[in-house]
C-alpha cells in the first residue's frame, strides 16, 4: 500500500444523507490553507479534520467516512449528539439541522432559538421554565440540568491551533458552567476487556489475532474473569499497514458495542461484545462463579453438612476439598480419608488439580475422579457420599463409596441438587466488559485553553469533570490526562477512526464558568447553550450539519452536576 493511498479518497464514499437546511458558510479564511497540491482538481476539497488530508471530490466522502464535501464545503457528516433528560430511557430524538448563521465566535443566533425547539412547550419564548437563553448578548443562562452536548458526531480541533467546535455556555443550579467538546484523535488508545468465564483463553502474553493480524495479548487472569489488553500504540502505528488498520477497525468495532471474532495463540477462539456474554470455542458462557473453589466450599459448608460426607469443588484456581477445609474443621465434620492430587496450598485447599482447559472449573476435566488419588482406608468409609461440582454448578456429579472404597457414581438425592442449584443461583450472568482508555494530554488541550498545562493541572484538582459521550470517564493518575470509559455507557456509535490510523472518540470537559476563565479558555468562543442547539458549531469548517437528541444514560451522573473520577 503506497504511502499517499490515503489521500487518494475520491470516490470511496458517496456523500450521505445531510440536512440540506443547515446551508453550508464559508470558513474563516484565516482557518484553512491552501491545499497542499496546487494541481489538486477545481472540485476537490482538502479535509483537514486529520492529517491525512482527503482531497474530496464534491459529493463524495473522505476516507474517514466522517466528513464529506458538500457545495465545496466540509461537513461532518452525523449528527451532534445531545443528551436530553428528558427523553425516556433509550428514546432519540428527530434529527434537527442547524440553522445557518454568520459563523465565528460573534455569531448571533439566539434570536433563532425559538425556532429550532420541538414543540411550545420547549419554546423559549413562550415558557421561560426551560431557561433557555433569549438574549443575544449572552447574559442569560441555558438551560444546563436538561441538555449535555456530548462530541459525538461534532467534529475535531485538528490540527489543534483553533478552538474546540463547542464551547457551550449553560447554567445548573444558579452557576455558570462550560463544557468544551471536541472529538479527539487518539493513537496512544486501548481496550482493556474483562471476560467473565472459568475457561481457559490461552496463556498470559499470549498474542490475540483479528483477521490474522496481532492486535493485543492476554494479560492477568482476575477474579472470576480473563482478561485482554487489545490496541495500544506499537500495534496501531509500530507494526504493519495492514496491523494498524485491522486493530483500529476491531477497537472501533468494540467501542461501538459491535461484536468481534478473537483467536489467541495456543489458546481460544472467541465471540466477545460489550454487555453481552462471551462465547468460548463456540460454546455461550452463562455464568460468572460464585467464587473459587475454597470460597465455594466457605459459603456452603453448612448447607453441605448432613447431606454429602464430603464435597469437592472444583476449580483451576483453588479446588476445596469440604472435610479437611477449616470451613469443615470448625463444622466438626468427619474426615473423609479424600486425597487430591495437586500441590497443596494449606488444608482443604489445593493448586493445580488439572491442566486449565473448558472442562469443570476452568481445568480440562471432564471426569472430576480425575483428580482423586486415592482414600486414607483408615479415614474413609464404605458408604461414604461424595459430591463433586464445579464453582458455577454447571458440573455435578454424585457418588457413593463402595465395599472397597471405590467410588460408584449415584443419583443426586434433592438436597444436594438444591444446593448444587444454589451456587448457579449465586452465579452472575457472565458478560464482557470492555473499557476505552486513551491519553488526552496532549495537542487536543490546546482546543480548550492556551495553556494547555492547566487544563491538566485542572482536571487532577478536581475543578474540571471529563467525561466521553457524557459517560463519566476514570482519570488515571500520575502525569498526563489519561481516561478510561466503560463503553456501555456512551452512546451507540461514538467511537471512529481516522486511517493514519487512529481512533476517533468523543470527549467533553465541564467546569465552572469562572474556572475557565482562570486556566485561560477560549472565552471568545463561549456560547450560550441555546444557540448551540439552534446553529451548531462555532465555525462551518467540517461542523456537523444537524443535531439529534438522546436520552441520557441511566446509569451516568449529569456531567454538569457531579466531579471527575479520579484515581
Amino acid at each position: 500500500m503506497p504511502d499517499h493511498e490515503h489521500t487518494k479518497t475520491d470516490g470511496l464514499g458517496e456523500l450521505p444523507a445531510v440536512p440540506a437546511a443547515a446551508e453550508a458558510v464559508p470558513a474563516r479564511a484565516d482557518w484553512r490553507a491552501a491545499p497542499r497540491n496546487d494541481k489538486m482538481a477545481a472540485h476537490k476539497l482538502e479535509c483537514n479534520a486529520c492529517p491525512v488530508l482527503c482531497q474530496i471530490s464534491e459529493g463524495k466522502a473522505g476516507a474517514c467516512d466522517r466528513y464529506a464535501n458538500q457545495g465545496g464545503s466540509l461537513v461532518r457528516v452525523d449528527p451532534v449528539l445531545i443528551v436530553d433528560r428528558r427523553l425516556a430511557a433509550g428514546a432519540a430524538g428527530a434529527l434537527v439541522p442547524f440553522l445557518a448563521t454568520p459563523a465565528g465566535p460573534d455569531a448571533a443566533g439566539l434570536a433563532v432559538a425559538a425556532s429550532v425547539v420541538e414543540s411550545p412547550a420547549e419554546n423559549p419564548a413562550t415558557n421561560p421554565a426551560t431557561n433557555l437563553a433569549t438574549n443575544p448578548a449572552g447574559a442569560e443562562p441555558a438551560d444546563g440540568e436538561r441538555w449535555f452536548v456530548t462530541a459525538v458526531g461534532a467534529s475535531t480541533t485538528y490540527p489543534d491551533y483553533k478552538p474546540a467546535p463547542f464551547i457551550v455556555g449553560s447554567q445548573v443550579q444558579g452557576v455558570d458552567m462550560v463544557t468544551v467538546v471536541t472529538e479527539g484523535i487518539f493513537s496512544y488508545c486501548s481496550l482493556k476487556l474483562k471476560i467473565d468465564t472459568d475457561r481457559w483463553l490461552g496463556p498470559e502474553q499470549a498474542n490475540v489475532r483479528c483477521k490474522g493480524e496481532v492486535v493485543g495479548h492476554v494479560s492477568t487472569a482476575e477474579y472470576g474473569s480473563q482478561m485482554l489488553s487489545l490496541g495500544g500504540v506499537h500495534h496501531i502505528t509500530g507494526g504493519s499497514k495492514k496491523e494498524g488498520r485491522i486493530t483500529v477497525e476491531m477497537m472501533q468495532a468494540l467501542g461501538n458495542q459491535q461484536a468481534m471474532e478473537l483467536s489467541i495463540d495456543g489458546g481460544a477462539t472467541i465471540v466477545v461484545q460489550a454487555g453481552r456474554p462471551p462465547i468460548v470455542n463456540g460454546q455461550p458462557e452463562t455464568r460468572m462463579r460464585v467464587g473459587c473453589g475454597s470460597a465455594t466450599v466457605g459459603i456452603f459448608a453448612e448447607q453441605f453438612k448432613g447431606v454429602a460426607d464430603e464435597v469437592v469443588v472444583v476449580d483451576d484456581h483453588i479446588t476445596g476439598v469440604l472435610t479437611e477445609h477449616q470451613a469443615g474443621r470448625c463444622l466438626q465434620m468427619r474426615p473423609s480419608g479424600l486425597k487430591v492430587r495437586g500441590r497443596k496450598s494449606t488444608p482443604g485447599r489445593w493448586f493445580q488439580v488439572a491442566n486449565p482447559g473448558n472442562g469443570w472449573g476452568g481445568t480440562d476435566l471432564s471426569d472430576p475422579l480425575a483428580i482423586v488419588e486415592g482414600w486414607d482406608a483408615g479415614q474413609a468409609w464404605p458408604g461414604q457420599r461424595l459430591l463433586f461440582t464445579s464453582t458455577t454448578g454447571e458440573h455435578a456429579a454424585w457418588y457413593v463409596l463402595d465395599a472397597a472404597l471405590k467410588p460408584q457414581p449415584a443419583a443426586m438425592p434433592e438436597a444436594a441438587r438444591t444446593i448444587v442449584e444454589r451456587i448457579g443461583e449465586n452465579c452472575e450472568p457472565a458478560l464482557c466488559t470492555v473499557l476505552f482508555i486513551g491519553g488526552a494530554g496532549g495537542s487536543l488541550r490546546a482546543g480548550v485553553t492556551d495553556n494547555p498545562v492547566r487544563l491538566t493541572r485542572a482536571i487532577k484538582q478536581a475543578v474540571v469533570n471529563v467525561t466521553c459521550g457524557g459517560a463519566p470517564a476514570y482519570v488515571w493518575p500520575g502525569g498526563g490526562i489519561t481516561v478510561m470509559v466503560d463503553v456501555t455507557r456512551m452512546p451507540a456509535r461514538s467511537f471512529g477512526t481516522v486511517p493514519t490510523p487512529a481512533i476517533v472518540a468523543p470527549i467533553e470537559f465541564t467546569m465552572r464558568a469562572s474556572d475557565y476563565q482562570a486556566l485561560g479558555g477560549h472565552m471568545a468562543y463561549v456560547r450560550p447553550l441555546a444557540q448551540v442547539l439552534a446553529t451548531g458549531a462555532w465555525h462551518r469548517d467540517g461542523a456537523p450539519l444537524a443535531r439529534q437528541a438522546i436520552a441520557a444514560g441511566p446509569a451516568n451522573a449529569w456531567p454538569l452536576a457531579s466531579g471527575p473520577l479520579l484515581g
